[in-house]
């Protein structure tokens, strides 16, 4: 990741959480985001599966409510920090069964824009006065998401 990149990762989390996070952060943060989308791809998958489809659709990805209101919101903060281009570039997904469709691959960058913003807020709200996350509040913020992802 390029420089200009690590800073507005950085510019970012402090916009979606008010965290200060560092480049040692983003390997933490890169293996956050290859398994909640490979999490949201295999649910995909196999719902495309059982509705005969050899292709997996945008509708076929479990996005709550809560994930879908993180995707609007960070929409918006995206706007300043243009954090969506060096998403594209994260984004990628593994070898699956069914193969995603183009609206669905060109969603993958917004998706984990959402995760993103969800994940800051969630250091917020498991350690409400924290400023800079270490490997402890990484693993609990991915252990909540584990669970409900």
């Amino acid at each position: 990741m390029t420089v200009m990149s690590i800073a507005r990762f950085e510019r970012f989390f402090r916009a979606a959480a008010g965290l200060n996070v560092d480049k040692n952060d983003l390997k933490r943060y890169s293996d956050f985001v290859d398994a909640k989308l490979y999490d949201l791809l295999t649910v995909a998958q196999a719902t495309a599966k059982a509705n005969g489809r050899d292709i997996i659709r945008t509708c076929d990805l479990p996005i709550t409510k809560g994930l879908q209101e993180s995707i609007h919101r960070f929409r918006k903060i995206d706007q300043e920090v243009e954090l969506k281009p060096i998403l594209e570039q994260l984004a990628t997904h593994p070898a699956l069964d069914r193969t995603p469709d183009e609206e669905t691959e060109a969603a993958y960058p917004d998706i984990v824009g959402g995760l993103s913003l969800a994940l800051a807020q969630s250091f917020k709200i498991l350690h409400p006065d924290l400023k800079n996350p270490q490997t402890q509040h990484w693993d609990e913020a991915r252990a909540v998401f584990d669970l409900l992802l």
